[in-house]
């Protein structure tokens, strides 16, 4: 499976990237190896993700989220934690 994924920094910042392994990439992240980015707003916490078959899909929707407004970004949060609370 693949990942696109947003996490929320020490600094409030969002950062989207993509990856095949979400659980390892967030420890890469908070260990300061991850992208050059989050290195120095450690920690980050995971606030959003979506899953993909293929790497490019992944890629692709990387593309487009990191595209948005960041109010755009969060109406994309907020919405999945609605769905999921609707879910339970």
């Amino acid at each position: 499976m693949n990942y696109t994924y947003i996490v929320k920094c020490k600094d409030n910042t969002l950062y989207t990237g993509w990856t095949n392994d979400l659980e390892k990439r967030m420890q890469v992240h908070n260990q300061g190896k991850g992208a050059k980015y989050t290195k120095s707003r450690r920690p980050v916490s995971l606030v959003y993700y979506e899953e993909f078959k293929t790497k490019e899909e992944a890629m692709s929707r990387e593309y487009h989220i990191k595209r948005m407004t960041r109010a755009q970004k969060e109406d994309l949060i907020l919405s999945a934690d609605r769905q999921l609370f609707c879910k339970e």
